[in-house]
Formats: structure tokens, C-alpha cells, sequence
């Protein structure tokens, strides 16, 4: 069973690009993602002072790992997404709507005072429920 959105009509509907609630079947493995920022391939930061160009990169760091461990990015379940500033919401669920475009993961987004580079303005978290191809 792929990943599914939960609702309840005693909930508010979310005002960004996330689920109330996810469920993905138990079977399968689970893929905890540490925190992807814009950190690049070489190691440099991207979009230096530019929130979407780094949820880009976010995005795509994501992506790469996990399907380094077999799945896609439709296999993320949650994700934590902590900010620099709480106004960039708007661009950073447009960025996230281009690259979750199926059932969008439970997600908890706060803004923060520090990353460990001062260039960063995000950073994201994940867990993905990788189902195994004869599940």
C-alpha cells in the first residue's frame, strides 16, 4: 500500500503544501533523512540570500538520497523543515509543490535563529516508508 493522506473534517485545512496526516503500510523499510540545506554536490552553498533556489537544492539533495536507498521522493511520509524566516512559507510550498506532487508528506515547518552556516535559510528533514517490491 503506497502512502496516503489522512483528513479529518474536525481539522483545518492546511494552509501550505502538506498533509494533516500520512499512513504508509509497516511493511517495507523505513529511511530516516537527515537534515538536506542548500549544501551542493561540491560542497558549496547554493542560492546564496535566495529561499526557493535553496529549497531547490533541499529538494533535490532529498531526492538524491532517497532513492540512493530505493525509493522516490513519493516515499516520504514527514518531514520537519525548520526556516530562517517564517515570511518565506509561501515560496518554500511552491518549490515543495514541484517536487512532492503526489500525496504531500505530514510536515512540521519553525523558524529558527542559527544554522551551522549562516548561509542557509533552510533545512529539512525526512522519513520515507520504502515498500518492498514484492509487499
Amino acid at each position: 500500500m503506497p502512502k496516503q493522506e489522512i483528513r479529518s473534517a474536525e481539522l483545518a485545512t492546511p494552509n501550505g503544501h502538506f498533509a494533516q496526516a500520512t499512513m504508509a503500510e509497516a511493511r517495507g523499510r523505513l529511511v530516516f533523512i537527515s537534515g538536506m540545506t542548500a549544501r551542493n554536490k561540491d560542497g558549496g552553498v547554493t542560492g546564496v540570500g535566495d529561499v526557493a533556489a535553496q529549497t531547490h537544492q533541499v529538494c533535490q539533495n532529498l531526492k538524491a538520497a532517497v532513492e540512493a536507498a530505493g525509493g522516490t521522493l513519493d516515499d516520504i511520509a514527514r518531514v520537519d523543515v525548520y526556516v530562517r524566516n517564517m515570511e518565506d512559507f509561501a515560496a518554500i510550498h511552491e518549490v515543495r509543490r514541484q517536487y512532492f506532487t503526489g500525496v504531500a508528506p505530514a510536515s512540521t515547518l519553525v523558524e529558527v535563529s542559527k544554522f551551522v552556516n549562516k548561509d542557509y535559510l533552510i533545512e529539512i528533514n525526512a522519513i520515507a516508508v520504502i515498500q518492498d517490491g514484492d509487499s
